[in-house]
């Protein structure tokens, strides 16, 4: 059975809270619960999308086999994130493979619950529209900043996002491996190192998985500047 503190997350999940509030209950009973080692596999590109998942802890990788055999990063999600909707619901198989990229917590809500939701109540389906605008929202977000933004820029960031400080200096621990930090920020591994060293004169120093932030403000002021 769930921990009522993973029953509040995926209640406050922008899934499940854009849903009348009627269905809810029903869906969490019939929603599977799953615990996840970090590597553990949760689905495979190709196979038949039957759910749709919200993180309820940890963080999640999607990712894609390129033709060279090297791993492609398509995103990365966390608590109260969902993911799924517009294959599970089309009944397609995954264009990508999800891995535990953490220990993670999941709920999977399986398609076939929702698809007879929405058959009943069209408001279902006007929140899954919500959800999968959110997720192109974020999509053009993103390339917005590998467009617009130096390397460097996309790393500070990326820590800032981890900040729960607004002013001030602050110390953040970075969630995953470097490696998966990279294909989510769209830069190679070594050109993530390079752009922590960039930061250096920011006020940015790294120690293994944790960063030391000098001052919050200043590497806001840093990733906002487009000169």
């Amino acid at each position: 059975m769930p921990h009522e503190i993973h029953k509040a997350i995926a209640r406050n999940s922008v899934l499940i809270r854009s849903l009348p509030e009627k269905h809810v209950d029903m869906l969490m009973q019939k929603a599977m619960w799953r615990h996840y080692d970090r590597g553990e596999t949760l689905f495979l590109q190709d196979e038949p999308a039957n759910a749709i998942h919200i993180v309820l802890d940890g963080w999640v990788k999607l990712y894609r086999m390129t033709p060279s055999g090297s791993e492609a990063v398509v995103s990365v999600f966390t608590r109260g994130e969902s993911f799924g909707e517009a294959v599970a619901l089309r009944n397609k198989p995954y264009p990508v493979s999800g891995e535990a990229a953490t220990q993670s917590e999941v709920m999977h809500i399986p398609s076939n619950v929702l698809i007879d939701l929405i058959k009943r109540d069209a408001e279902v389906g006007l929140s899954m529209l919500s959800a999968s605008f959110n997720h192109l929202h974020s999509l053009v977000a993103q390339l917005e900043q590998l467009k617009a933004q130096t390397g460097a820029q996309r790393v500070a960031e990326f820590l800032l996002g981890l900040s729960k400080s607004e002013t001030g200096s602050c110390e953040v621990t970075m969630p995953y491996d470097k490696v998966l930090i990279a294909g989510k920020l769209g830069m190679k591994p070594e050109s993530l190192s390079r752009a922590f060293s960039r930061l250096k004169p920011v006020g940015v120093s790294i120690k293994k998985n944790h960063a030391l932030i000098a001052d919050t403000e200043a590497l806001r002021a840093y990733v906002e500047d487009d000169g």
